[in-house]
């Protein structure tokens, strides 16, 4: 079978696997004070252009929003989401676990306005019983969102400036940010992602890397003890180095936006034979992550050699599913893919 159901199917890039091997028995401090560390973060903060900001490593998507947004908020706090958020609806509630409620909102594709923020605020100073009730206290948002789509400049702006408005932290989820850096319509660049975000991360794990995550945190307010946190939440990897040397490697001669740039290209050409045969799609496809509705004949012949997510949404004798592509795509699978779409009989 081959496997398109997700983005993080593949070990990591052979690069990585070669610089892993080489520093092998070498000897270094631990917890990521060591010299690869050192110079993986380096190179992010020289992409980030942000005086003052830092860079931190965990291990993992989930644990690093836990992390964070436990060290971003009060105790009486919770954080403004998309209802379709990643920490709202994949993380086992992983958040309320720290004792902070996820306060979701309608979402347009997987995005969340400046407006939604301002009236949430708004709503919330407004009500009689306000201290009664959950405080909104930071903003989260994923870029590429749950639903494939991406932020563009206008709308991380507007965020930005209502979050200064009313003193809130901007958290942005990358757990697949090189797929929105290399997307077809983005406008946006590591740097005006570090100017607008308070804190934000940088996905390995989903892009090319055996795992890990480099949180950046922008607002020195929030840098402060931020190492406690991650002990605290079982994040201070012991040999930290296997972290720094992951991104030492992709951020060397630009391989993270190469190799997220090569998913997106694979991702754009299997967009284009599914709509060249009639295929409506559940969200607008904007990265390495497609919601087709496949008819459900198709899916009874291609369900022979290919794994796809499905989705839980139907429409007619349709079904919606996730097709991704990933930085580590093989050609050989990608091919496979597009001659069996290709195959299919035409829809309308």
């Amino acid at each position: 079978m081959l496997h398109f159901e997700c983005d993080y199917l593949e070990g990591c890039h052979e690069n990585i696997m070669h610089a892993l091997i080489e520093s092998n028995t070498e000897q270094t401090s631990g917890y990521g004070e060591d010299e690869f560390c050192a110079r993986a973060k380096k190179l992010i903060l020289d992409e980030c252009k942000k005086d003052g900001a830092v860079v931190h490593f965990l291990v993992g998507g989930t644990q690093t929003n836990m992390t964070v947004i436990a060290s971003l908020l009060k105790p009486y706090q919770g954080v403004l989401s998309a209802e379709s958020g990643h920490i709202n609806v994949h993380e086992t509630g992983a958040i309320e676990s720290t004792g902070h409620k996820v306060l979701a909102l309608p979402g347009n594709h997987g995005k969340i306005s400046a407006s939604q923020v301002r009236a949430a605020m708004e709503g919330h100073k407004m009500d009689a019983a306000h201290e009664h009730i959950v405080q909104p206290g930071m903003v989260y948002i994923s870029n590429p969102t749950e639903c494939g789509t991406i932020y563009n400049r206008k709308e991380l702006q507007e965020l930005r400036s209502v979050c200064k408005e009313y003193d809130l932290p901007l958290f942005m989820d990358g757990a697949r940010l090189g797929y929105a850096l290399t997307a077809k319509d983005n406008d946006l660049t590591l740097e005006e992602i570090a100017a607008c975000c308070d804190v934000f991360y940088i996905g390995g794990t989903k892009t090319g890397a055996l795992f890990g995550e480099a949180v950046v945190i922008t607002d020195k307010k929030y840098q402060k003890d931020f190492r406690y946190y991650i002990k605290q939440k079982g994040g201070m990897l012991a040999k930290g180095r296997l972290l720094g040397i992951q991104f030492e490697t992709l951020f060397t001669d630009g391989l993270y936006l190469k190799i997220a740039g090569e998913a997106i290209n694979k991702a754009e050409l299997i967009k284009k034979i599914l709509e060249e045969k009639g295929c409506q799609f559940l969200y607008p496809p904007q990265s390495n992550q497609l919601f087709p509705f496949i008819p459900d004949r198709w899916l009874q012949i291609l369900q022979k050699n290919f794994v796809f997510e499905p989705w839980g949404v139907k429409k007619d004798d349709t079904t919606a599913v996730r097709i991704c592509t990933s930085a580590l795509t093989s050609q050989k699978n990608f091919d496979a893919l597009c001659t069996a779409l290709n195959e299919l009989q035409q829809v309308l």
